[in-house]
């Protein structure tokens, strides 16, 4: 028979010690019709007949009121009940009575092992009453396993694998062990102990998904998804996993971008019974397969389980501007918007969507709310530069470029928009120094490239401008300015290129939308991130 630890499958009525009541309380050497109580108590507790066992257990105290066996049983009697406090305090009383009762102790730990959520203090109880019976009884199995598994729940994973080495040989024989053994080593970083316990635990016939499941913590903390996978994976090969095993599944394949792989375990997690969470994990899966539409149909979908969710529509509109869908996305980002005013990041979608309105001073309103919520971001001074500058008020703009030069966050796009200002002020010094700068922050930013690239037109330095022209759509094929300054400058030197791309342009313009580039470097689109 297979020795299993776990608290968590072992039923409240096979839990609990009682045998070492019997021996503790013969140690006493009083009477025999005790202990024929004590069997008869044990028994009732054994067929759940709750209040026979107490009132025998009452009757037997008022005649023994100090004994430590007793005390046990209470403890067992309400833990069977349901009272937490009852059965803590029932076992503290006769580990008190008998500092050494490792029942008691035991019983004592399992206890705070299964009440976690009613009290967030009782794992670190449990591995204090595990510590108390290692004192005594160093090579104990239970204290030592349990208290290995507390301790790796908590990350010290070190402090874990030493208990689980001074269990004996025969007893780290088992999934339970070699899960846990995986766990800590991943967590240390050992991957040749790690891969040599998943090893034992694959060949173990018990090996079952509650070992996944115990050894995650490690797994998880070491970033070895590659075990999570072929340990998931060869129990799916057995038989039919669990929602929360495919869950598990799915998040680590997305982790390791296996994507596909990732979107069918979560959709085999959700079952059709799809949660708001699990449709926001296929919406974001979706999104890194840029399966657009896909993840908007999740999202969709979860607006309509949960339709007071604001962050379901704000997540709808960054999708949205992935499909160039600017109306769309205004109307979601209005809609977060009215659901919670006072959100960062929903003012500022909504200010930077509409800002490309027929009325760009529209969004002012909702980056002054920005600034206002985070006067410490520079993001704020620089889309109200944009709001003006796409408005052409030029002398407002200025300013909050200028402020927003000062961060290394901001500047080499406000000195990009101050470069444009100044291009079409033509005050070309100006804008040459200004875009150099905006290069020299970023010198992969396309957008200052075929800007320069225009600025080398206007002065007729062809050459310059093809290089910066060309520099911008190696980078940016699609790149909207680039490819219209390249149609200029096509057309300037009669170079026969010129219908070609003239056919190209046209392309574009039918595929993609100015605004629409326009916003999605505007908005900074990361879409399933916590607003």
């Amino acid at each position: 028979m297979r020795w299993r630890w776990r608290i968590r499958v072992i039923g409240l009525s096979t839990l609990f010690c009682y045998s070492l009541v019997v021996v503790a309380l013969r140690s006493q050497a009083r009477a025999g019709e005790r202990e024929q109580a004590i069997v008869e108590i044990q028994q009732l507790i054994e067929d759940k007949n709750l209040e026979e066992a107490q009132r025998l257990l009452a009757a037997v105290s008022r005649r023994f009121p100090k004994d430590g066996g007793l005390d046990n049983l209470r403890g067992v009697i309400a833990a069977q009940q349901g009272d937490y406090k009852g059965a803590e305090a029932g076992f503290t009383d006769a580990v008190t009575r008998s500092p050494k009762f490792t029942g008691a102790y035991l019983n004592l730990g399992r206890l705070y092992q299964q009440n976690t959520v009613a009290d967030p203090h009782a794992p670190q109880k449990a591995l204090d009453v595990y510590a108390r019976v290692l004192h005594f009884d160093p090579d104990n199995r239970e204290a030592n396993y349990q208290s290995a598994a507390l301790l790796l729940e908590q990350r010290r994973f070190k402090e874990s694998l030493g208990h689980l080495l001074r269990l004996p040989p025969q007893s780290q024989n088992s999934a339970q062990v070699h899960s846990l053994l995986c766990a800590d080593y991943s967590g240390l970083g050992d991957r040749k102990h790690a891969d040599d316990a998943s090893t034992r635990l694959l060949a173990d016939p018990d090996f079952s998904e509650q070992d996944v499941e115990d050894a995650l913590t490690g797994l998880l903390a070491g970033k070895r998804d590659d075990l999570i996978i072929t340990l998931l994976g060869t129990l799916q090969n057995r038989h039919p996993l669990s929602p929360a095993a495919w869950h598990s599944l799915g998040l680590a394949y997305e982790r390791t971008t296996q994507l596909a792989e990732a979107r069918a375990a979560l959709a085999e997690a959700a079952n059709t019974n799809f949660s708001v969470t699990g449709l926001l994990e296929l919406a974001r899966v979706a999104h890194k397969q840029q399966d657009y539409r896909g993840s908007l149909g999740y999202l969709a979908h979860a607006r309509d389980l949960e339709p007071n969710d604001p962050r379901l529509h704000y997540y709808f509109g960054l999708v949205c501007l992935d499909l160039d869908l600017i109306a769309e996305a205004h109307n979601s980002f209005e809609k977060a918007v009215t659901l919670e005013p006072d959100n960062a990041s929903y003012n500022y979608a909504l200010g930077a969507a509409s800002t490309f309105r027929q009325n760009p001073e529209e969004a002012l309103p909702y980056f002054e709310k920005y600034l206002k919520l985070r006067p410490q971001d520079p993001r704020g001074a620089l889309a109200m530069g944009v709001v003006f500058w796409r408005a052409k008020n030029f002398d407002a703009a200025v300013p909050w470029f200028r402020q927003a030069v000062t961060r290394p966050e901001t500047a080499a796009t406000a000195h990009y928009y101050l470069g444009s200002i100044a291009l079409r002020e033509r005050r070309f010094d100006n804008a040459h120094a200004e875009l150099e700068l905006a290069l020299k922050g970023k010198p992969d930013y396309p957008d200052a490239l075929a800007q320069l690239g225009q600025y080398y037109l206007e002065r007729k330095d062809y050459r310059e401008a093809e290089k910066h022209i060309g520099r911008a759509l190696e980078i940016d094929p699609d790149q909207y300015m680039a490819n219209f300054a390249l149609l200029t400058l096509y057309t300037r030197t009669g170079d026969p290129r010129r219908e070609a791309q003239a056919k190209r342009f046209e392309q574009l313009k039918d595929l993609l939308d100015e605004k629409a580039q326009e916003l999605l470097r505007t908005v900074e689109v990361r879409p399933f991130e916590t607003p």
